[in-house]
């Protein structure tokens, strides 16, 4: 798929991060655009910054409120999406939404987990079993599954659990390369890729906390400050004298940095991403971080959980990877 124009696209998580540039980027090139996301907030700014850049005549941009873990959820959307854009065809599914968070299996809640494994995977299991059939009549479709540099080292270093989230981007990874051989016998007009970003300015490390307690607030609950704080305890840090603000001052500034200091914006995501949908490319690594992480895991795999390979990953790729969420897409 070479052009976008005229075509029809669906994008999951699209009221931020790299949904919203997607969305942008799409509408730019005149390819129509239904979205989806759990804040219509988000979504209405993105149709707003979508009409700012320029809408061409014949596009168009639709918002949905829905919850990608839900396939009641996603069946509503695929059947308003279909009323509102009079579309029988799907041409481009993009599963991007996703959170962070259920880092430990052992010492974090359930429900945590499993709200997290259920976005990150559920999301694009659904995705794919709910808008398979508009792709299927469809003289040509390409599916977009968003996994994570996570997808190939499940860790963000030895001080941190990182359990469900990686265990969903594993999943992402080998259904979407499942996939290739799936649908060359039994759609061969229907493409996939696997997309694998590293760290993309994001605002993620927010959003994925007021997912999980189903809130607006920015400010850390009662519970959250302590689960913060036994987090810190098991890193080592002595928290017997910090006050809760300083706490809340440092999840502040995890986000911030998260959003302003990684190494490829959003934008730039969408970009490679959408240059990979045109070049057919099944495998689309996302940031010149991810290029590296990706060689020194496979050089290297059965040492890929050890404190000294982390040293080294962090030193060569140049992260800051403590508590960070190396994703896209909330």
């Amino acid at each position: 798929m070479k052009d976008f124009a005229g075509k029809f696209a669906v994008v999951t998580g699209g009221g931020t991060g790299m949904g919203r540039e997607l969305a942008r980027q799409l509408i730019a090139e005149g390819c129509s655009v239904a979205m989806c996301d759990v804040s219509d907030k988000a979504m209405q700014e993105t149709i707003a910054l979508c009409q700012a850049d320029g809408v061409p005549q014949g596009a168009k941009i639709t918002a949905h409120v829905a919850d990608v873990s839900s396939e009641a959820d996603l069946i509503r959307f695929r059947d308003e999406a279909a009323k509102l854009h009079d579309a029988e065809k799907l041409h481009l599914l993009f599963n991007n939404a996703g959170i962070g968070g259920g880092g430990s299996i052992v010492a974090d809640g359930r429900d945590e987990w499993e709200r997290t494994f259920n976005v990150c995977w559920g999301g694009v299991y659904y995705g794919v079993r709910t808008f398979l059939p508009m792709m299927l009549a469809a003289d040509e479709a390409h599916i977009v599954n968003t996994s994570s540099v996570n997808g190939f080292w499940a860790s963000l270093g030895p001080s941190v659990s990182h359990t469900a989230y990686a265990a969903a981007k594993f999943a992402v990874k080998g259904f979407t390369e499942a996939l290739i051989t799936d649908l060359r016998l039994n759609a061969p007009h229907i493409r996939c890729s696997v997309v694998m970003p590293g760290h993309i300015g994001t605002m993620i490390a927010g959003n994925s906390r007021k997912v999980i307690r189903g809130t607006e607030d920015d400010a850390l609950s009662a519970d959250e400050l302590a689960r913060a704080r036994q987090q810190m305890s098991r890193m080592g840090v002595d928290v017997s004298q910090v006050p809760d603000a300083a706490i809340q001052a440092l999840a502040d500034e995890r986000a911030r940095r998260f959003l302003e200091d990684a190494p490829t914006t959003a934008a730039q995501a969408a970009t490679i991403i959408l240059d990979g949908v045109k070049a057919e490319r099944w495998r689309i690594l996302v940031g010149e971080d991810a290029q590296k992480m990706d060689a020194l895991v496979r050089a290297d795999p059965e040492n890929a959980y050890e404190p000294a390979f982390f040293q080294r990953l962090a030193k060569e790729v140049g992260w800051q990877l403590n508590g960070i969420v190396s994703d896209e897409s909330a």
